[in-house]
């Protein structure tokens, strides 16, 4: 089914007060982006740091009604830019960006590769990962470091921990270099 798209451009301002307002006017989902290109990194724990400007972005059933959304917003958020609103053909939205995932080389022999892909080289060692919505591709720059150091270093036979494993990829790429024992924790309850 087909939805509905509401973008609003809410610059530096708060932007619970939206998605409160979003969600009780039957949004499915509630997006926060990046207005320009300003990085966000790695957040202490308990944190959520937003980028200067955002850009927010509802999904709606494709026959909610766009005038009495922006009206209802209008309302419940005093000074709410206006609403642009969109058609959206459905998709598997959580698998949509994987189109554009490619094998990505660490250091020297070190690969990560969305499934089925291939690494390149012959001495080159493969970690498999569809990344679906985890954290710890290697897009990140401190993971991507990580990685190279990882592929640099002599791990055969060694002892590795990877606290605030996220997805476990630090932990996966020192066991495929040959350590000997990995311990990977993490804080959230999900890992």
């Amino acid at each position: 089914m087909p939805h509905l798209q509401l973008t609003l451009d809410i610059g530096s301002r708060n932007p619970e007060p939206f998605e409160d307002a979003l969600f009780g006017l039957g949004a499915v989902s509630v997006t926060l982006e990046d207005a320009a290109d300003d990085p966000v990194l790695e957040p202490a724990p308990g944190a959520t740091p937003l980028w200067p400007t955002v850009v927010v972005r509802a999904l709606f059933d494709s026959d909610a009604d766009r005038d009495v959304i922006a009206r209802a917003l209008a309302t419940a958020v005093a000074d709410s830019p206006s609403p642009r609103f969109e058609a959206v053909p459905d998709r598997a939205w959580e698998r949509e960006w994987l189109k554009d995932f490619r094998p990505m080389r660490f250091g020297r022999r070190l690969w990560v590769c969305p499934g089925g892909m291939p690494a390149d080289g012959p001495d080159a060692i493969r970690i498999e990962l569809d990344p679906g919505l985890a954290f710890g591709t290697g897009t990140h720059p401190t993971t991507a470091l990580c990685l190279e150091w990882l592929d640099g270093c002599d791990v055969a036979g060694r002892q590795v921990v990877d606290y605030g494993c996220g997805s476990g990829i630090l932990a996966i790429a020192a066991a495929r270099l040959g350590a000997a024992a990995v311990h990977a924790m993490d804080i959230d309850p999900r890992h």
